[in-house]
C-alpha cells in the first residue's frame, strides 16, 4: 500500500503539558526533541498518529 512513499515529519512545540498517549505517539513516530525531522513510511496508521499530535508536529514538503 505505501509503495515506498514517504512523509517527513517537524516536531515543532513540546510535549510538556500533553497527555500521555500523545507522548506516546510522539515517540512512536521517532520524534524526542524539537525541530528534530523524522522521515516515516506513507502508511494509514502512521496518518493518524499525525493527526493524534497535529498541533505538536508539521508534514514537511518532500
Amino acid at each position: 500500500m505505501a509503495d515506498g512513499k514517504r512523509v517527513k515529519v517537524q516536531q515543532v512545540k513540546s510535549v510538556i503539558g500533553n497527555n500521555q498517549r500523545q507522548r506516546a505517539t510522539m515517540l512512536g513516530l521517532g520524534l524526542r526533541k524539537i525541530r528534530q525531522i523524522v522521515e516515516v513510511e506513507d502508511t494509514p496508521a502512521v496518518r493518524g498518529m499525525i493527526n493524534k499530535v497535529r498541533h505538536l508536529v508539521v508534514v514537511l514538503d518532500n
